[in-house]
């Protein structure tokens, strides 16, 4: 293992930091014994130092697998910056500077390597990898909740990660994987051990909970009245922020009306260009625009700490993204209002949040019946790159999930029975209706579905705790620490 003082001494040089804020160093001690690790921190822990920090100081290439192209190029940069080894690989990329970058990993020249899914297991890729003299040191898998989270749903590749150990094993010493996120509940964190095959890893965690980040909920009545709220939050939030959508089509909706309000915004979705996203970030980031309109696909990497309010339009689809999107808010330790405009709840006069859970449940259907049909159709052993569409490429996941599939190999998989079982998993929904429905704390709702106990302690800065705390009830705070 590498000498504490060499470790101080990088992470002065390269990023001119004193000293490391726990528990970075407790990370940083695992990833360099080898070891599998599952790392929990909220967002602003600094979890990317500690996987940058531990590469460097190896030789041979750490794998970063991110959900993004605009968080791996934003890293990148900065390491860059820094004058350090690395460099991504997506489907955006100049060819020529991809072959560029393929020739540095053939050479043994980069320490980290960020690249998604889809690019880890294209041909050219893979073939790099398995040359005899390429090193790698480990696989991080960062995001990791986006494996549980968005692989069921249109990134299959994620499923295929926990293959990449054993199918790279001949080269030598197998090397550790380390899965890292902002929040992952109980049952994330076993659905991540087990596709990631992670072997008795040392789990590191914080909980999530932040004392200048006031939580506050608002029931809506109708369109007209969501956007009503929306506006007069705007007027008395001053301040850069953010407003999260679910879909593309709301955020450029809401961004027309915005503009027709004489508010100067964006939409932030990912589907723009590496271009535009880049612009987009770089005039908020600066002060340029004082919020984007954007949807899930905006905020994972990017820092700006004084971020004083975050503005959910419409509820998100669970509690992870809803942690992740507030997330961004009151980095620098400074008050952050979050708001959540929710329909009433019958439906009868806003209807649109039921409509919207409707529409990705019956996503969720189709694709249960695609896996449902593809069981009776596929052979007894098939290849990954055959299977021809993206949906069957997601029903393959479900297949593997029920345990009627197993993969021999990154690319090869094997039936195991044919026989459908109902498929069923705990609805997310669930968890977000217990945050919108509670009459106490929402830190608490937050925190028990997160697997942490804080006793019966109320957080003293959401909007239930702070009508308590007016009415004369009693309060017992949280105790920060």
């Amino acid at each position: 293992m590498q000498d504490w003082q060499q470790i101080q001494q990088a992470l002065k040089q390269h990023w001119g930091y004193e000293a490391l804020r726990p528990p970075q160093d407790q990370v940083i001690r695992t990833l360099l014994d080898k070891r599998d690790a599952l790392v929990v921190l909220p967002t602003g822990f600094g979890k990317s130092l500690c996987f940058q920090v531990t590469a460097l100081l190896q030789t041979g290439v750490t794998l970063v697998v991110s959900p993004l192209i605009a968080l791996m190029e934003d890293q990148v940069q900065e390491l860059w910056q820094r004058k350090l080894p690395a460099a991504c690989l997506h489907s955006e990329l100049d060819p020529a500077l991809r072959k560029r970058v393929l020739k540095a990993l053939e050479d043994n020249r980069l320490r980290l390597l960020y690249l998604g899914p889809e690019t880890l297991f294209s041909p050219r890729v893979w073939q790099h990898l398995q040359q005899p003299q390429v090193r790698i040191n480990g696989l991080i898998v960062d995001e990791a909740h986006t494996l549980v989270h968005w692989g069921g749903s249109f990134r299959p590749d994620y499923r295929r990660l926990g293959l990449l150990r054993p199918a790279l094993t001949w080269k030598g010493e197998a090397f550790p994987i380390a899965a890292f996120t902002a929040t992952a509940d109980p049952q994330t964190q076993s659905r991540l051990q087990q596709a990631l095959d992670l072997r008795d890893p040392a789990r590191i965690e914080v909980d999530p909970i932040r004392p200048n980040l006031s939580l506050n909920i608002s029931i809506v009545w109708s369109v007209a009245d969501r956007r009503r709220q929306l506006l007069r939050f705007l007027q008395k939030n001053s301040g850069s922020g953010l407003v999260y959508v679910r879909t593309r089509r709301d955020g450029q909706a809401l961004t027309e009306w915005l503009e027709s309000q004489n508010f100067q915004t964006a939409t932030y979705h990912g589907g723009l260009d590496s271009g535009s996203r880049r612009q987009l970030e770089r005039a908020w980031l600066q002060g340029e625009l004082r919020f984007l309109v954007c949807t899930n696909a905006f905020g994972m990497g990017i820092n700006k700490p004084d971020v004083r309010w975050v503005l959910h339009f419409q509820p998100p689809p669970d509690l992870t993204d809803y942690v992740q999107e507030v997330g961004r808010g009151g980095r620098d330790g400074g008050f952050c209002r979050a708001l959540m405009l929710v329909s009433e709840p019958t439906g009868f006069w806003d209807p649109s949040d039921r409509q919207r859970n409707a529409y990705f449940h019956q996503q969720q259907q189709r694709i249960e019946a695609r896996a449902r049909l593809l069981l009776k159709t596929l052979p007894d052993q098939g290849s990954y790159t055959n299977i021809p569409t993206a949906e069957d490429r997601v029903a393959l996941g479900v297949l593997q999930e029920m345990g009627c599939l197993q993969w021999q190999d990154p690319f090869c998989f094997q039936i195991r029975q044919r026989r459908w079982q109902p498929y069923s998993r705990p609805d997310p929904w669930e968890g977000m209706a217990a945050l919108i429905n509670t009459r106490g704390c929402r830190w608490q709702v937050l925190l028990q579905h997160f697997g942490y106990q804080n006793g019966n302690q109320t957080c003293g800065t959401c909007d239930n705790c702070c009508r308590s705390s007016s009415s004369g009830a009693g309060i017992r705070p949280l105790r920060w620490v």
